[in-house]
């Protein structure tokens, strides 16, 4: 078994990693960043991360950054075997991956558009506006999903959701019309209801 740490802060964009070792069972430690006090940008953190950002994941020493592909690699090397990630060469598989890719990418800028006219102090203008739109947008996209399959890859939760749902609940809180789709909105609370999302500080 491989020896695996997680660098971390609560309440971060880290939290969905730590969340997703909970949901695989995953043994590992985990080493809290505290990014209020700039402890990101000490030297021995930024050889680990250049970016001075968290989550960092080592294993057996060496590290890997960007929480998706931390997502994504813990869902190839420990979700296969307990049914949360699909087998490679599966038409699930390229499911797995496009809908995971597009909650960080693609509904991901349109959430920093959204972030950004907020920061601004002008969530109202064209800026907030035109994002507000977008997201709306891509939540019918979502849904239209959602309402194929109780979970995105079908009848069964998958680690899919998890790193879906991180996303989409963030952009609640930022304001994006989740509540807006019911059907996301009842899919969205199924996920975060689940122990493993229960992630202490």
């Amino acid at each position: 078994m491989s020896q695996i740490v997680l660098y971390w802060h609560p309440m971060s964009s880290a939290t969905p990693v730590a969340c997703a070792l909970a949901e695989l069972s995953v043994p590992h430690e985990r080493v809290k960043v505290d990014i209020t006090t700039g402890e990101q940008r000490r030297p021995d953190y930024l050889a680990l991360n250049p970016n001075g950002k968290v989550p960092t994941l080592t294993v057996d020493g060496a590290p890997m950054f960007e929480a998706l592909a931390i997502e994504l690699w813990l869902g190839q090397t420990y979700g296969a075997k307990s049914g949360l990630w699909p087998a490679g060469g599966t038409p699930e598989h390229l499911q797995a991956m496009a809908w995971s890719t597009w909650s960080y990418v693609t509904y991901g800028a349109q959430l920093v558009r959204l972030q950004a006219a907020k920061d601004m102090g002008t969530p109202d203008d064209a800026h907030g506006a035109a994002a507000h739109k977008a997201l709306d947008e891509l939540l019918s996209v979502l849904d239209g999903r959602l309402n194929q399959h109780p979970w995105l890859l079908g009848d069964a939760y998958s680690l899919v959701d998890l790193i879906v749902a991180s996303v989409i609940g963030y952009s609640a809180y930022l304001g994006a019309p989740v509540a807006e789709h019911p059907t996301t909105n009842a899919w969205l609370q199924k996920v975060q209801a689940r122990p493993a999302m229960q992630i202490d500080a």
